[in-house]
């Protein structure tokens, strides 16, 4: 991602949605997301930590959203945040992510 995309300091869709993740990809099981970061949910699956709250907010996200917000553990993240918004065209603003921007006031971003 270059320096240029909205995803690099948005942060909105860690203010807004659960991220749950096989166990798999913690660090202890052999993964790269920090196990600090997470919270057991069954055997198999973890969460990020803040993701389960009212008002959601990933205990790895750092800043103020919508202004200088950013991944603490970006390289490291878990499946579910690679993911997000890959179905989108050029990769950015699908609907999940007008949905968060706008539950914080931001607007969709345009193609």
């Amino acid at each position: 991602m270059s320096n240029d995309n909205p995803c690099l300091s948005c942060g909105a869709c860690c203010a807004s949605f659960r991220v749950d993740f096989a166990r798999e990809e913690l660090q202890s099981e052999g993964g790269t997301v920090p196990d600090g970061l997470c919270t057991d949910l069954t055997d198999t699956l973890c969460r990020m930590r803040g993701t389960d709250h009212a008002q959601p907010r990933c205990a790895a996200l750092v800043g103020q959203l919508g202004r200088e917000a950013s991944c603490g553990i970006y390289e490291w993240r878990p499946s579910p945040c690679r993911e997000f918004g890959l179905r989108a065209p050029l990769g950015l603003g699908d609907e999940a992510c007008a949905r968060a921007r706008l539950r914080h006031g931001l607007p969709p971003l345009a193609h």
